[in-house]
């Protein structure tokens, strides 16, 4: 979860990165199509102004020659009795092309010219005109394709796209490594917050590296502080079994014996109580390391102990690669309760997304959903009346639990359709190995 938590994070922040990018790179080509339009409108209004005067000037020296001399690639001239063009149309671009030419040249000014655009055979516009001359005749002009990109713009669109893109591209990468670290250490806080052991690396911008130094220094105090507790309390426990035993030998002087068995059964309840309490704090400090396993193996081994109270079902050989000890010393521990509580059990092995599943299986009392949390809980009894009439201390789960979320897995409980109760021993695939 805290993983997905902090992947979550960086791709939004990605997104938001991303939706900048692409908002400031259509901001451009807007603004460069924007350019554009005006450059292409002024231009045409230049070229417009200029062939207006010089056509008026040729027109009086050589009428002749003058559509001839006129006529390029991007112009065409001549010289009529009547317009081609009749009158301006109401567009914005040819009112506007038409002031342009004014203020190219001034000497324009009050004479009729009417503007148009046409189709050219290239399917692109051409602007089309007709100045009336000194005369009375009319010089109808048509300037080539007014709607041709201007070639800077596109170059600059371009340029524009190629750039944002490159930036959006070193900016996500940096935005990659710069969460990394804050993506270590979430998975570390959560692995933490299991009961496990991380050294985070203290790498990332400085606040981050000082975020892990200070996670490492805290896991350092906290396993000291634990090591301490637990080693206090092996050490109470070792000295406890001593006075027990002196007990277990003055019982020998007693002649009651109903009173030497209430003796008895007190001080090997004890013996017990110590043996569950020294279990429960070396699952705290128990190290293990990953290796082969034969699942099926270790199942008959721990299941051995219990004779025909336990049955496997379905087992196959399934090697994984895992934490043999403390997944052996949860098994055993589930299997203990259930047979406890319930006189049997049943031990399966699912496949299933996550990797694979061990259920213990009883068909006990069973026990209400919403008391599946408070069995994680230390010295925690269903029965609260009964408590002291049943055996066990209620250290088993809660040990299992312990080893299993400080070796990266999980336990999960369920209630049987029938009645009873199933423990569900998950292992996640970075547990597993390839058989």
């Amino acid at each position: 979860m805290g993983s997905f938590k902090a992947h979550g994070f960086g791709v939004y922040v990605a997104a938001v990165f991303l939706a900048l990018g692409i908002i400031q790179l259509a901001g451009s080509l807007v603004f460069y199509q924007l350019i554009d339009r005006q450059t292409l409108q002024d231009d045409h209004a230049r070229r417009v102004a200029e062939l207006l005067v010089v056509g008026q000037r040729m027109h009086k020296l050589a009428p002749d020659q003058m559509a001839a001399n006129m006529t390029t690639r991007y112009l065409a001239v001549d010289v009529s009795p009547a317009p081609n063009v009749e009158g301006s149309s109401g567009d914005q671009m040819l009112s506007g092309i038409g002031e342009d030419i004014i203020a190219w040249e001034p000497s324009l000014a009050g004479r009729p010219l009417h503007l148009s655009t046409s189709l050219s055979d290239k399917s692109s516009r051409d602007l089309e005109g007709s100045l009336q001359l000194d005369d009375g005749t009319w010089l109808n002009f048509v300037s080539r394709d007014i709607t041709s990109m201007w070639p800077v713009a596109w170059r600059a669109m371009v340029l524009t796209t190629l750039t944002t893109a490159a930036f959006l591209a070193i900016g996500l990468a940096l935005l990659y490594l710069v969460a990394k670290p804050l993506r270590s250490l979430t998975d570390a806080a959560e692995r933490i917050g299991q009961g496990g052991k991380v050294q985070v690396a203290e790498m990332g911008p400085r606040d981050l590296r000082d975020l892990a130094h200070a996670m490492n220094a805290m896991q350092e105090r906290i396993d000291r502080i634990l090591s301490d507790q637990t080693k206090s309390y092996r050490a109470i426990g070792h000295d406890l079994r001593t006075p027990l035993s002196r007990l277990k030998t003055i019982s020998g002087m007693i002649e009651d014996k109903e009173l030497v068995g209430i003796h008895d059964q007190s001080v090997d309840e004890m013996v017990r109580l110590l043996d569950s309490l020294e279990s429960y704090l070396g699952a705290q400090l128990l190290q293990s390391d990953p290796e082969e396993v034969n699942l099926r193996e270790l199942l008959v081994d721990v299941t051995s102990r219990y004779g025909e109270a336990v049955t496997l079902i379905g087992m196959t050989n399934i090697v994984i690669k895992t934490f043999k000890e403390p997944l052996k010393r949860s098994i055993n521990a589930l299997i203990e309760n259930a047979v406890q509580f319930a006189g049997s059990a049943e031990v399966a092995v699912r496949v299933g997304k996550s990797g694979y599943t061990i259920d213990i299986i009883d068909q006990g009392p069973g026990v209400d959903e919403d008391q599946f949390p408070s069995l994680l809980e230390p010295f925690f009894r269903v029965d609260q009346a009964r408590q002291r009439n049943t055996d066990g201390f209620g250290l088993g789960i809660p040990t299992a639990h312990i080893l299993l979320t400080r070796f990266n897995g999980s336990l999960k409980f369920s209630r049987n359709p029938c009645g009873g109760l199933t423990a569900h021993i998950l292992l996640p695939n970075s547990w597993l190995s390839t058989a």
